[in-house]
């Protein structure tokens, strides 16, 4: 779901210099809208509803960055993207914002001349299986023939794990989760690999999902967040600060519920100069003093997007994990407001 290393890195590399010069915050105010790169659809993550409305714990950070820049968490024309196509199409300038289970990594970040803005969900890679294989470990998987998505780090943790292992596979070669389900589902591979947030994701999407064993190991960091262009910091500025918020939001204990009435002024500092009744936050971004306000109101904090897409109480059922707050043991942590 993530990935593309050797994707033309100088061509893409060229395209995110001259877009990025032209000032991204700029744009999307005189648009009026913002465009935001989304997977081809994962339950859970970025996928249409009945009524062909985006959901989705990524679809939040896109809505929720719309809200502080525009003041409407609606004015997003989301443009699904494939592992292929999704550095193109933030290089070139189609879209402002890529929020679709990207894993950042050193040739992203420096070769293809890409920003990560921070990490909206610590993950690894996995493996699922059909439980009548009566494989118990990825180890096992000698001979196996393997559903992988091009243009992905997936494809090169694969390798390496098999090499490391000594033992061999065939790969399947498919372009997007929708494919990768309906290929391993007919049998055409023993395996599906990819994050084990996408395998949870679509499993869940199953006639049968305890037909399907999510194998125990997880043999990569594939630590997932939203990304721009290099070279235009005042946009890579908002998008940072909008996800901090709604980190921050959940460990203040400000909710799409409360923050209202909490706008109105705490005794706490830090919410103060967060929902813009202290200091100039906001002016400091190129927004008004309520951005982050509106940011939290469009979906809730970063907990709430958590438990309302991906949670345990969701068909995707996953635990916070290393996604729990760092006061709850886990990474999620966003710097001060300050």
């Amino acid at each position: 779901m993530k990935k593309s290393v050797f994707l033309g890195a100088l061509t893409v590399a060229g395209l995110a210099a001259g877009a990025a010069a032209a000032g991204t915050l700029d744009d999307v105010k005189a648009r009026g809208t913002l465009n935001c790169g989304v997977t081809t659809g994962l339950v859970g993550f970025a996928a249409p509803d009945a009524n062909g409305e985006w959901q989705g714990f990524d679809v939040g950070v896109c809505r929720a960055v719309a809200a502080a820049v525009l003041g409407d968490p609606s004015a997003v024309e989301f443009v699904p993207t494939t592992g292929q196509t999704r550095f193109t199409a933030l290089a070139s300038g189609e879209i402002d914002l890529l929020a679709r289970n990207t894993t950042w990594t050193f040739s992203r970040d420096v070769d293809l001349k890409f920003e990560f803005v921070g990490i909206n969900y610590y993950d690894g890679q996995g493996f699922m299986v059909p439980r009548e294989l009566g494989v118990s470990s990825a180890k096992d998987l000698d001979g196996a023939t393997v559903c992988i998505q091009t243009g992905t780090t997936t494809e090169l943790n694969l390798a390496d794990f098999f090499r490391t292992n000594n033992i061999s596979y065939e790969p399947v070669p498919i372009e997007t989760n929708a494919e990768a389900q309906q290929q391993y589902l007919a049998g055409a591979c023993d395996v599906y690999t990819t994050d084990a947030s996408g395998l949870a994701a679509t499993r869940a999407t199953f006639e049968n999902p305890a037909d399907h064993a999510i194998l125990p190991e997880i043999i990569s960091k594939e630590p997932l967040g939203p990304l721009v262009r290099h070279g235009d910091n005042e946009w890579g500025d908002v998008a940072r600060w909008t996800l901090n918020a709604l980190i921050a939001a959940e460990e203040l204990g400000v909710t799409s519920a409360n923050v209202e009435e909490l706008a109105a002024g705490t005794n706490n500092p830090e919410i103060n100069r967060m929902l813009g009744t202290e200091g100039e936050l906001g002016a400091m971004l190129g927004l008004d003093a309520e951005w982050a306000k509106r940011a939290i109101m469009a979906g809730g904090n970063y907990g709430e997007l958590f438990e309302t897409h991906i949670g345990e109480n969701t068909p995707i059922g996953l635990a916070r994990g290393l996604n729990a707050q760092w006061t709850e043991g886990g990474l999620i942590y966003a710097p001060p407001f300050r």
